[in-house]
């Protein structure tokens, strides 16, 4: 549960043009698709990835890191990891698991198979799309746990494009018409208060010393 008193203290050190900025943000922002990131070893890729998902509203991201340490490319993120919520696994049975667990349905990217064309993909079903490494695809395991596939067509010599630009693609998509439809895609009013309060946290400088102060006055 969400300390409003202490969600209205941190606000009261933004402006009145940020707060309205994040309320405006949060309007468009959800939780009824996730994107993960399996073993991509360029790691601008994912945070290129992580800036679409930003962009385009989609709230989490989860990065398996299984093979490969990768870090956040700051300069190619711009500032998106502040924003999104970040969920990382060590392993792709992990990640899997507890999307489904969370109701997602798992869609594997990849151009082949008879996959779903993208105009195609029903977005009314909750739906965690996996997206996989540069050369080698996603996983078997990934590919044999998924509930459906999707590629996006394709008229050209090339079968595929770099994964930072096909989740771009994607999520352009599948957001745009989600927010067409009569889909619930919202967040809830519990997790906007829970943006608004992280959010404010990472926009307050020092902030450490500001929850010190707060909680010294309880």
């Amino acid at each position: 549960m969400i300390d409003l008193d202490y969600l209205s203290y941190l606000e009261g050190f933004l402006t009145d043009n940020r707060k309205e900025r994040f309320r405006n943000v949060l309007e468009n922002r959800t939780n009824h698709f996730t994107i993960a990131v399996e073993d991509v070893y360029q790691f601008h890729n994912t945070s290129a990835v992580m800036r679409s998902c930003e962009v385009f509203g989609i709230q989490e991201i989860n990065i398996v890191e299984q093979r490969f340490g990768k870090n956040i490319d700051k300069e190619i993120a711009m500032g998106a990891q502040k924003w999104v919520d970040i969920n990382k696994f060590d392993n792709i049975s992990n990640c899997i698991h507890t999307l489904k667990d969370k109701g997602y349905q798992i869609i594997a990217t990849t151009p082949h198979n008879d996959s779903c064309l993208l105009h195609e993909f029903d977005i009314t079903k909750k739906s965690a799309l996996f997206f996989g490494t540069e050369k080698e695809g996603l996983s078997e395991e990934v590919m044999r746990q998924a509930d459906g596939y999707l590629k996006i067509p394709m008229v050209g010599f090339t079968e595929s494009l770099n994964i930072s630009v096909s989740a771009a693609i994607i999520i352009q998509d599948i957001t745009t018409r989600l927010r067409q439809s009569n889909v619930k895609w919202k967040l809830s009013e519990n997790e906007i208060m829970e943006k608004r309060l992280a959010w404010a946290k990472n926009s307050i400088k020092d902030i450490e010393r500001i929850e010190e102060r707060y909680y010294a006055g309880q």
